[in-house]
């Protein structure tokens, strides 16, 4: 056995192990399940290449290296698959608008490699080295070849789109992964590349491949080991990365690679240009894994500061940027994401989390965070639902306070709703977001690279950034409020129209009436009779439940309540098209205080919502469940799907519907009840998916 084939073996049985550890040890997930296949396609390929390296005779290196190539043929689609969904929150989405691309990814290059299977190569001896083989590519190898280098490069594109969404401990935990898929796939682009500008390729330089997988699994490993090989939850744009690095490198690598092939061929350097290309590729991922690290920008620029007497801060830049970046931060959620990730990278700290204090319930609710995956927020989000102490203690606060000396009783609830990952990075520090007497939440900043202490200069320019967030969120509520009273004066004027149509259906059911006892006989003017009094009748009382629905105060009448029951008859009364399939999964849930009737209508209207979402053949799924203290309400269709635009800035709003019959109450409404009674309600959806609505009510709470 050469050096070469144990180093292909080595790298297979090590794909293999991390393969399965992914899989057995790990959540299961669509990224984890594609994850552990690339690994075991590439350790089927790294065995065959080995196989090929220890054999004799030409017929059984070209038959070695055949298997290698169909196994490669599977490559493309699963690890596009993997890049489109590992660490990404929105990955359906990704999915669904590739389909196309992974469609083609798995027919093209595997329909290839097993049609033309005796077509693909031949090995013949290599001229210019003794005791070498030069496997030569056949037409359908160059193009199967093409496709892998293009899917490469793709697959290298996406990965990198997650990492540069990602920010803080949520970018250092997918760092050695991104770093590992990228050293493997960036060798293969190099192998492949060479493949087709020369029609094949010395049998050493599959070593390549081997070493970069080898070092690869490496990287990896130490993803595991630190992090799990947790996944974190990134939303990265949905436009072009038009800026990608990869992009750049493999244009400018492609274009100047021919000619440092060539230049090292004539100079007599071909035999050894496989190793030194591996010991490049090796000090590459070095360069890499020190530029990638906080600890080593932060020594630098501790250097720079302490040797060229440079201010802590630019005070300007710190300043251009946040004024750039929250000023197009049109909602609260987008603004605390953007000003969680200018205050993690101007102060190094890893972890920084915003906390919003809603006046109106009384508790903090979650803003953004560079440290939990949404999966992980909806616990911390629930545990702080009660938390009318710890906001009234930070209410007293009006400068950065170290979160690990304050000694009062409602911080220790505080310092447990900011976890941290490292034990060396140092104190938390909170800073109350506070304009005038008002505190309207408030920042915690933790893992800060090195650990090192805040100086005062820092706390300064922390309590000028709280002060103008706090000035930000204050104008998106008081806009918010101008907005909402526009609605309602509007809603006043809408009213007016209203009270017109229901004195035009008065005066329509008054002219039946009359003609009634004259045309009584009529059997046809019956039935026109019946009809007009019916389309009346509804129309009278869509348009007062629309009315009712917009009330300024909800009245309700807690008692004890079984929500089992109230879908039961929700769904018993309602008119559903027969064509329609409607399932029920209802778990034992002990009862809530809530009001029956308030309850009855929101279950109604997800029901109608779902309802004419879909066609015919759709389905309506209704389910309940138990999770922790709360009664968890879904309801899920598979219907028409609505827009992000329209779920973001529409959906919950009065006199906002896509329905062409619609008059835009029945969500306005159904929030309004769910939130009176301390509950909420989520949203997901699809343009051509369907819909998910999930309501979360308080087992021991009581409605308000």
């Amino acid at each position: 056995m050469n050096s070469q084939s144990f180093l292909a073996y080595a790298a297979a049985v090590l794909s293999i192990v991390i393969g399965l550890a992914v899989t057995l040890r790990t959540r299961r997930s669509v990224a984890s399940w594609c994850f552990a296949a690339g690994m075991l396609v590439l350790a089927a390929d790294s065995l065959f290449v080995g196989l090929s390296l220890q054999s004799a005779t030409p017929e059984h290196i070209a038959s070695w290296q055949t298997q290698a190539l169909i196994a490669e043929s599977f490559l493309p689609v699963i690890w596009l698959a993997f890049s489109l969904t590992y660490s990404r929150g929105n990955y359906r989405e990704f999915l669904l608008r590739s389909r196309v691309l992974l469609v083609g990814a798995f027919v093209l290059p595997v329909g290839v490699a097993l049609l033309r299977q005796p077509e693909l190569l031949e090995v013949v001896p290599y001229q210019q080295l003794p005791d070498t083989w030069w496997v030569s590519y056949l037409p359908a190898a160059k193009i199967l070849n093409g496709m892998l280098l293009l899917a490469s490069v793709l697959i290298l594109m996406n990965v990198e789109k997650t990492f540069r969404s990602a920010v803080g401990t949520m970018q250092w935990r997918i760092k050695f992964v991104v770093l590992g898929v990228g050293v493997i796939f960036g060798a293969r682009i190099y192998t492949r590349s060479q493949a087709l500008l020369f029609s094949g390729h010395n049998l050493a330089l599959v070593g390549v491949d081997a070493g970069a997988l080898l070092i690869g699994c490496l990287l990896i490993s130490v993803a595991y080991i630190r992090a799990g090989f947790k996944e974190v939850d990134v939303y990265p744009s949905r436009a072009a990365l038009h800026t990608s690095v990869t992009v750049l490198l493999v244009g400018g690598y492609l274009f100047i690679v021919g000619v440092l092939a060539q230049i090292v061929a004539h100079f007599g350097g071909s035999g050894s240009f496989q190793l030194a290309a591996l010991l490049v590729l090796l000090a590459i991922v070095t360069l890499a894994v020190i530029l990638l690290s906080s600890r080593f920008r932060q020594n630098v620029q501790r250097f720079v500061s302490r040797h060229f007497k440079r201010p802590q801060h630019d005070f300007r830049q710190v300043w251009t940027l946040f004024t750039r970046n929250t000023s197009s931060a049109l909602n609260q959620p987008k603004l605390c994401a953007v000003v969680a990730r200018l205050i993690s990278e101007t102060f190094n700290a890893l972890s920084v989390t915003i906390w919003t204090f809603d006046d109106h319930n009384e508790r903090l609710a979650f803003g953004a965070s560079t440290i939990q995956s949404q999966r992980e927020i909806v616990a911390l989000a629930s545990a702080s639902a009660r938390s009318n102490p710890l906001v009234k203690g930070v209410q007293t606060r009006t400068q950065p306070f170290d979160l690990e000396k304050a000694k009062d009783d409602w911080a220790e609830p505080l310092r447990q709703l900011s976890s941290t990952q490292f034990r060396s990075g140092g104190h938390r520090i909170c800073v109350p977001l506070v304009v005038g007497d008002r505190c309207l939440g408030l920042a915690i900043l933790g893992d800060r690279v090195s650990g090192i202490p805040y100086t005062p200069e820092e706390m300064d320019l922390l309590k000028c950034i709280g002060d103008q967030v706090a000035a930000s969120l204050l104008n998106l509520r008081l806009t918010g409020e101008i907005m909402l009273g526009k609605e309602l004066e509007a809603f006043q004027t809408l009213s007016a129209f209203f009270v017109h149509d229901l004195k035009n259906a008065a005066s329509t059911l008054t002219l039946t009436l009359e003609n009634l006892p004259t045309h009584f006989a009529d059997p046809e003017f019956r039935q026109d009779a019946l009809r007009g009094i019916g389309k009346t009748v509804a129309r009278i009382n869509q348009l007062i439940g629309g009315l009712g629905a917009l009330r300024q105060q909800l009245e309700l009448t807690p008692a004890p309540c079984d929500l089992n029951a109230v879908v039961e008859e929700a769904s018993a009364t309602l008119a559903l098209d027969p064509r329609i399939e409607l399932v029920k999964e209802l778990a034992p849930l002990p009862k809530l205080i809530a009001d029956r009737e308030q309850l009855h209508s929101v279950v109604t209207n997800l029901l109608l919502n779902a309802r004419d979402a879909v066609e015919s053949g759709g389905q309506v799924r209704v389910e309940t469940r138990q999770s922790g203290d709360w009664a968890a309400l879904s309801v899920v269709d598979n219907g028409c799907g609505m827009s992000s635009s329209f779920l973001n800035d529409s959906l919950f709003r009065p006199f906002q519907t896509t329905k062409k019959k619609g008059i835009g109450i029945g969500m306005f409404q159904t929030k309004m009840i769910v939130e009176a009674h301390c509950g909420t309600i989520q949203v997901s959806s699809e343009l051509g998916s369907g819909t998910t609505f999930r309501v979360m009510l308080p087992l021991n709470g009581k409605a308000e």
